[in-house]
């Protein structure tokens, strides 16, 4: 028994540093798009969003294809495919603008094929860690996925604080992607001793076909369509034959399986996990670029706030999961963490000054400190027959949600908020906002040529280094004040919209609670 727990804690260390290496990437990429990579290749909001979304729904890609095949390939082969993505990662992060790569993928496509990499591994992890800790603590699966996944935020400070290090000691931004390595030499370094069990499904005799049968036609039409959708939408694909081909991967799908549609509540917790993931990691994606104009009161970077939420998650998961689930189901749960978010996210795009962010980011990173875990915590107690498939699709839906629509929404609601915001001062939109537009999912946008915001700073700071009293200097102080001030208001406009999302989750769960009062309360189910 001693040597099975010693394996098990070993197994789940390896687990949880894996989990560690795949936020390395995110926050390392939010800190570089805002102040290296968008002055450096004249990014917009939207941009910026499209690179942070791509390092997220590909994640969908590789965690469904996998989930649908782990048992047969094995675990251990699916990790080694990561660590291979996670390196890939790393070396194109560092060399967006190197001269062996091609004129026409340099910056944007070169950042976005690095991201897309690093998504695929992201994903093969996950589809690798959440069923076998469900399957080695099969009696309290909500607990021990909460807490493995305290390693998402933990990689958040871990990276960030590595990341500030690197530069405040004046090193090249290239060191900053390094620091994401780091966990991935150990992860890989541990896989040679790590033994995986078989998942519980298999070992309980349940059919592969009833594990397709959970998710259904309905789940499937959900995962395919979004990841045909905007893998068309990518390559420029003509939408009828998208259309044609999540239609006809769909039929072939429903009949293999009989036509089940799907679990109806799994099917419902698939479509909540889109404004889930839209309100957790999406807004993260952009807390370094919104509250920065706050925490410059403090002379900090904005990266803190993500650092300070995500180190209450990381209490949160580890201390505050257990006692938790002893008195609320995962349902009640998300409900409240819900209410908590829409009120946390609410008050930080509403903050005008620094000392009040520490309250709103507190409220914020505790509402979303369960969000995902206890999702997954729900589907692996409620359709165990689902195996990895159905934890591994929610996850999936979570990123594509997020990718897809999330990260891009947030970031065309800046670039349209500054357009209007802008407008007003006819001279600085006039200097400032680029003339081309620019197309996105959501139609054309106007954005800001981000080059002249920085040609603008780049000169303050010259005149007051050579003439610090002289009268160009006032002048452009001025500018750069007023630009400065109504960025920060479009953004923040933009910030509070993403407690909507948060406000129709918390309605949606407390429904959910009262479905299963009406049926005797909630209980998870076991497999014999």
């Amino acid at each position: 028994m001693t040597d099975q727990n010693s394996s098990r804690r070993f197994l789940f260390a390896t687990c949880l540093i894996a989990l560690i290496a795949t936020s390395g990437g995110f926050i390392v990429r939010a800190m570089l798009l805002d102040n290296v990579w968008q002055p450096e290749f004249n990014f917009s909001e939207t941009q910026k969003g499209e690179i942070f979304g791509v390092g997220l729904w590909p994640f969908a890609i590789s965690i469904v294809l996998f989930s649908l095949v782990i048992d047969r390939i094995g675990y251990k082969t699916a990790m080694w495919f990561a660590v291979v993505c996670h390196v890939i990662q790393a070396f194109m992060l560092m060399t967006p603008g190197a001269e062996f790569v091609p004129e026409s993928l340099r910056g944007y496509w070169w950042l976005w094929i690095g991201s897309f990499v690093g998504a695929l591994g992201n994903g093969t992890v996950e589809a690798v860690i959440n069923p076998v800790i469900a399957t080695i603590y099969s009696k309290q699966k909500t607990k021990w996925l909460t807490i493995l996944h305290a390693g998402w935020p933990g990689g958040l400070v871990l990276g960030g604080l590595l990341a500030l290090a690197t530069k405040n000691m004046d090193w090249a931004w290239q060191w900053q992607v390094g620091v994401i390595l780091l966990p991935v030499a150990i992860y890989a370094f541990m896989l040679g001793a790590a033994k995986f069990p078989v998942n519980e499904r298999v070992a309980a005799g349940v059919p592969y076909m009833t594990m397709l049968r959970q998710a259904g036609v309905v789940g499937a039409l959900i995962v395919v369509g979004l990841i045909l959708l905007e893998l068309g939408r990518v390559f420029g694909i003509d939408p009828g034959t998208t259309r044609f081909w999540i239609l006809g991967l769909v039929m072939i799908y429903g009949f293999a399986i009989g036509g089940a549609l799907g679990r109806g509540l799994f099917i419902i917790l698939l479509f909540l996990m889109i404004p889930l993931a839209t309100v957790e990691l999406g807004t993260d994606s952009w807390i370094k670029a919104l509250m920065g104009p706050v925490m410059s009161d403090f002379g900090l970077d904005g990266i803190w706030v993500l650092i300070y939420t995500a180190s209450i998650m990381i209490v949160m998961r580890v201390l505050v999961i257990g006692p938790l689930t002893k008195i609320w189901s995962p349902v009640a749960i998300l409900a409240v963490s819900s209410i908590c978010g829409a009120v946390g996210i609410y008050l930080l795009g509403s903050v005008e000054a620094a000392v009040f962010v520490l309250f709103t980011a507190t409220l914020y990173g505790i509402g979303q400190a369960f969000f995902w875990p206890c999702t997954l915590g729900l589907v692996s107690e409620q359709f165990p027959e689902g195996g990895a498939l159905t934890i591994n699709s929610i996850a999936g839906v979570g990123m594509l949600g997020v990718g897809i629509i999330g990260g891009p929404l947030l970031g065309n609601l800046q670039d349209t908020q500054i357009d209007s915001t802008l407008g007003a001062q006819e001279a600085i939109y006039a200097e400032f906002m680029a003339e081309e537009t620019k197309e996105s999912v959501f139609g054309e946008y106007r954005a800001l040529d981000q080059q002249g915001v920085q040609a603008l700073g780049e000169r303050v700071e010259e005149l007051q280094a050579s003439e610090p009293e002289g009268a160009e200097l006032a002048v452009l102080i001025e500018k750069k004040e007023i630009l400065d001030g109504l960025t920060a208001d479009a953004k923040a406009s933009a910030l509070r919209f993403a407690a909507l999302p948060a406000l129709f989750m918390a309605v949606c769960y407390l429904l959910i609670l009262q479905w299963f009062r009406a049926r005797g309360g909630y209980k998870p189910k076991e497999l014999s």
